[in-house]
């Protein structure tokens, strides 16, 4: 279990001792952050079919992404092991890029249904290993966490949602998804992964950036 010392900055400390909130953010790091996950965090995670990714690159510049698959798409392997496909996306490599370069991530985990939500910070790296890419049909990878935090919140602030459906673009148990709708924007044909050119016309057509924006304002993207 991480002490105060350890899993607070000095910029944080500083904050807290002006806030008067000194004794209460370490009463907080004893009751509910942990260097591993218990399995009250293991189930949760288990159980989720998205989250939120965060990466710095190697100057601290950072993003964050979200990621969605089937439930159980993330896997806890192990109390200190954490284990995500990552699935065909806008050939940008942002995340990945920045796991590659600094492997520092943040996970957030979401259920805005009842509502809760469980934080999680390690050492990721991209991992090719057949076995686990046999686990997640569809993925070109497979991040592989070192957990060394996490930690639950209370559910304050995290506005109530109803779950409708599933996206169709979760690879099948072959691996298979639907062509997305703006791989058949006109424009940006010449540009595709060799593996889509050509593709468009089997599946409608091209379209234009416009017909694109009204398919995503009809949520048919």
């Amino acid at each position: 279990m991480p002490t105060p010392e350890q899993f607070y900055s000095d910029a944080q400390r500083a904050l807290q001792k002006d806030g008067q909130h000194e004794k209460l953010a370490e009463v907080v790091v004893h009751a509910i952050v942990r260097d591993e996950l218990e399995e009250i965090h293991t189930n949760y995670i288990n159980s989720r079919d998205y989250f939120f990714l965060s990466t710095v690159d190697g100057e601290g510049m950072p993003t964050v992404s979200y990621k969605g698959g089937d439930v159980g798409f993330v896997k806890a392997l192990s109390p200190n092991r954490i284990v995500f496909p990552n699935y065909d996306g806008n050939g940008m490599w942002l995340s990945m890029g920045n796991i590659r370069e600094a492997a520092k991530v943040g996970m957030l985990f979401m259920d805005m249904v009842t509502p809760w939500r469980i934080r999680v910070q390690g050492t990721a790296k991209l991992s090719k290993d057949p076995d686990l890419m046999a686990q997640f049909p569809g993925c070109n990878m497979v991040v592989d966490v070192a957990v060394s935090v996490v930690f639950q919140n209370c559910s304050r602030y995290i506005h109530k949602h109803t779950r409708v459906e599933t996206s169709p673009y979760v690879p099948d148990a072959e691996g298979k998804q639907p062509f997305p709708a703006w791989k058949r924007i006109e424009p940006l044909q010449p540009f595709l992964h060799p593996d889509d050119q050509g593709k468009a016309e089997g599946e409608g057509g091209t379209i234009t950036e416009e017909e694109y924006l009204e398919k995503v304002a009809q949520g048919t993207s």
